[in-house]
């Protein structure tokens, strides 16, 4: 395939970053090799949009490690607000659907870090020859749903406080506690005024569970800001282990 080397040395490192996404490292070892033989090893930048609302998918992206991607529902006053964050437990980009199609949403990198890009065709005949493939992309379109599911719930009962220690724990378990994030960037992603995420962020600060800087935020005390986080956090979680697990297959048959 053009642009991507098929040697042995140049697809170690595709087959180790296959271990760095929670979908990718469920699949057996010929599915692995089948997906690496195809993939290039990518790196996003901060603020990278990567989806474009009405512009055809024609590759998905798998990210690694610490990467998180916002899923965004822009409005026509210019607001936007994130629907899903999706890191290294997920996918963007024609997973949920069968083929080409015009993204819904835009997507923009919110934490800059590594991400393995499939082609979509190549996606797709992988899943026409490993029911493992197609059951995991299923379960994973009932995660995501579920995701978004509960985070229309969250941005409509919860207070903004338990809304932003939520987003923080997430963000935390991708990529550990040293985010480089603004607060324009944290209220636009909780569909916020500035203003409320600096009172939010005076908050946490005064007790001690956050300290900022100039584009960062700095988590000091994880349990405390899980305590903090509605139900939402832990409910999200504990549906992924249920639907996919370490073994892509979760706790139901």
């Amino acid at each position: 395939m053009a642009g991507v080397d098929h040697s042995a040395e140049a697809a170690a490192p595709v087959l180790q970053a296959l271990d760095g996404n929670r979908l990718l490292s469920t699949c057996p070892e010929e599915l692995r090799a089948r997906l690496a033989a195809h993939a290039s090893l990518v790196e996003l930048t901060l603020g990278q949009e990567v989806l474009r609302r009405g512009i055809d998918v024609d590759s998905s992206l798998f990210p690694i490690g610490g990467t998180t991607i916002s899923m965004l529902v822009d409005l026509s006053d210019r607001r936007s607000i994130e629907v899903a964050s999706i890191g290294n437990e997920g996918a963007v980009g024609g997973i949920v659907s069968c083929g080409h199609a015009p993204a819904f949403s835009r997507a923009e990198v919110i934490v800059a870090g590594s991400a393995l890009r499939i082609p979509l065709h190549v996606i797709e005949e992988a899943k026409g020859a490993s029911a493992h493939l197609r059951n995991l992309f299923c379960r994973y379109s009932d995660f995501l749903l579920a995701q978004v599911m509960q985070s229309v719930a969250c941005n409509a009962y919860h207070p903004i406080e338990a809304r932003a220690a939520r987003w923080l724990a997430t963000a935390m378990d991708r990529a550990g506690p040293r985010l480089s994030l603004t607060q324009d960037a944290l209220a636009g992603l909780l569909g916020v005024q500035r203003t409320t995420v600096n009172a939010v962020s005076r908050l946490f600060q005064d007790k001690g569970l956050i300290s900022t800087g100039r584009g960062k935020i700095e988590v000091l005390d994880r349990a405390a800001i899980v305590a903090q986080a509605c139900e939402c956090h832990d409910r999200v979680e504990k549906f992924f282990a249920d639907v996919i697990g370490p073994d892509g297959r979760g706790t139901t048959p």
